[in-house]
């Protein structure tokens, strides 16, 4: 099977469509230089085809941040993405787990969810994780903030380092709304039949023939997915440059230079005085 490919595809002659992503090679790329535990490899491996899956409903040009914050051992994970599928994700542990639920990782928490368009205001929608599963959370999360019928199904992998995802939802096109909701759930139905080992190995084309060959599947142009960390030297100097001057001259002196490290990819960014003039002194060199 193809992977790191988003597919999306409508069901003609039914009120609903469909999305399909299997992930490998962006996935390792985002756990690589971290050494989770297993629970929390999985659950943000979960997030990562998640976050695919909402950017692909993205109307717009933009990006997309997927937070999930509790009081349990996982302090803080994160996947940001963009209307490109460019992908990256942090976890940040508060203390070590070898937990694998949800609510054992998270403990009482939210998620959060904020939309970032190219042009125009972002907006953010909060829910409480009260459900067992992030799929089941962020079924909530369509019903009260987009209130469109929503079922989602979440995959992961541990031997192959894979995970993937699959989603159909609604389609509110026309006044007949008992029919709209008898789709949705017929095509639920089937979708639930998915098998985790179908959907690492069996061509998208196959998976989807397998789940729907009774039905007529408009499948469109696949999309590439990929790891794309934002992190840059530019970012880290226009942060440096909110610091005081004399902080800096301070760091400086004590350390020989200033660095930053990115979070997500663990790049590390050094500065030496002469790069810093500008914001310690009002020079450029």
């Amino acid at each position: 099977m193809q992977k790191d490919i988003l597919n999306r595809y409508l069901f003609d002659n039914l009120h609903a469509r469909g999305e399909l992503v299997n992930l490998s090679q962006t996935f390792q790329d985002i756990v690589a230089a971290h050494d989770y535990p297993l629970g929390v490899k999985q659950l943000l491996g979960e997030l990562v085809a998640a976050t695919c899956l909402l950017t692909a409903t993205l109307k717009f040009e933009g990006e997309i941040a997927v937070q999930l914050q509790g009081d349990g051992p996982i302090g803080y994970l994160a996947v940001n993405g963009s209307n490109h599928q460019e992908m990256r994700g942090i976890a940040r542990m508060v203390s070590e787990t070898d937990a694998t639920a949800l609510k054992d990782l998270i403990g009482k928490g939210n998620m959060i969810i904020t939309i970032r368009p190219n042009n125009g205001e972002p907006y953010q929608g909060v829910v409480a994780l009260e459900q067992d599963t992030l799929a089941e959370c962020l079924e909530h999360y369509f019903d009260v903030s987009e209130q469109i019928p929503t079922k989602i199904w979440l995959f992961s992998d541990e031997q192959s380092s894979q995970v993937a995802g699959t989603l159909i939802q609604l389609l509110p096109d026309g006044d007949d709304k008992e029919q709209q909701q008898a789709d949705f759930e017929h095509l639920c139905q089937l979708t639930n039949t998915i098998k985790s080992e179908e959907i690492f190995s069996l061509a998208s084309e196959d998976l989807l023939y397998r789940l729907y060959h009774q039905e007529e599947v408009r499948l469109f142009e696949p999309q590439a997915v990929s790891y794309q960390c934002s992190c840059s030297e530019e970012k880290c100097l226009n942060t440096i440059s909110q610091i005081e001057p004399s902080e800096l001259e301070s760091i400086i002196v004590e350390q020989g230079s200033v660095s930053m490290t990115c979070d997500y990819c663990l790049t590390t960014y050094e500065f030496k005085r002469p790069q810093l003039a500008q914001f310690i002194d009002g020079t450029t060199h």
